[in-house]
């Protein structure tokens, strides 16, 4: 059987604002441009894991508007399976806008809309049973994650969870994950001392290791650190480029790594291969990487 990447989680229709700097509280910057994006973490992992060459499975729901319409042909164009994700009624599909800044920074705002309707019976047991890697993330229901990672215990599957935005857990969702992915902000929302250098997040992982199978916290330009509950770890430092954006570059990382997991690389191996997926990513230009742009051009010119 073909490795399989199942990925339950949101797809977002980003807004994507270029501006010299993000406003602070009652200041209005004036921003130079603005674009449409494919994304939510769950699309742009499920995306990073079939540029890997393997099937990817994609669960989730897009409101039945133009915005859900753009999101589905993202999937298409990128040759993710979506039989899975719902089209709903009455619901928006998720969208969010995010500030960049010229130092390649930025601050998103999500609208989770018709994420925060996906139910777990979207992933079928047959679905996970099949899959060698299921990912899962935090813009969905804790309470689907909790499910379907269950399950796919129970199925011998293996899953890594990106505990991105940062949230308390509220079931028992943690005894379920095999690999919990967090950055600087969310490991110390967890519980670990400040990571402020690879040095730090090597300690965060192995602190959060005494609550998690296996921990990969990553430290942005300072590179990632990896510990698990038998002890191995690693430190991997970043791959120096010049940074065009960091928009997207944990998800790339995400679905890099699932898919290098399914294939069978040992974790070392895996975050080799997502450490460059990611520094690569951070390396390209926005306008080089958004096809959705392409779209929404074509999708305004039918209205007219």
């Amino acid at each position: 059987m073909s490795p399989l990447v199942v990925v339950v989680g949101s797809l977002h229709y980003d807004i994507m604002v270029d501006a010299p700097g993000r406003p602070r509280k009652g200041e209005t910057v004036a921003g130079r441009a603005w674009a449409p994006k494919f994304g939510g973490k769950g699309g742009n992992q499920a995306v990073a894991a079939r540029r890997q060459g393997i099937p990817t499975v994609m669960v989730g729901a897009v409101g039945d508007d133009d915005f859900g319409a753009a999101l589905l042909a993202g999937l298409d164009r990128a040759g993710v399976e979506r039989s899975t994700v719902a089209t709903l009624g009455g619901v928006g599909s998720g969208m969010s806008v995010a500030i960049f800044d010229d130092e390649g920074d930025y601050g998103a705002v999500i609208v989770s809309g018709s994420n925060l309707a996906i139910e777990a019976h979207q992933a079928s047991d047959e679905l996970l049973r099949a899959a060698k890697v299921v990912v899962l993330q935090n813009e969905i229901p804790e309470t689907i994650n909790e499910d379907v990672a269950r399950r796919a215990r129970a199925f011998g599957v293996r899953t890594i969870l990106n505990a991105a935005p940062a949230r308390a857990f509220e079931t028992t969702l943690p005894r379920y994950v095999d690999v919990l992915v967090v950055n600087a902000i969310e490991a110390e929302t967890l519980g670990s001392p400040p990571v402020r250098s690879l040095a730090d997040a090597e300690t965060a992982a192995e602190h959060l290791s005494s609550q998690f199978v296996s921990m990969i916290v990553t430290a942005g330009g300072d590179g990632v650190a990896y510990h698990n509950e038998s002890g191995e770890r690693a430190a991997l430092a970043s791959v120096p480029v010049d940074v065009q954006s960091t928009h997207g570059a944990g998800d790339m990382f995400v679905g890099t790594l699932a898919a290098r997991l399914a294939l069978g690389d040992d974790m070392r191996a895996a975050l080799l291969s997502a450490n460059l997926a990611a520094a690569k990513l951070v390396a390209t230009p926005e306008s080089e990487r958004n096809e959705l742009r392409h779209y929404a051009k074509g999708m305004a010119a039918s209205r007219t």
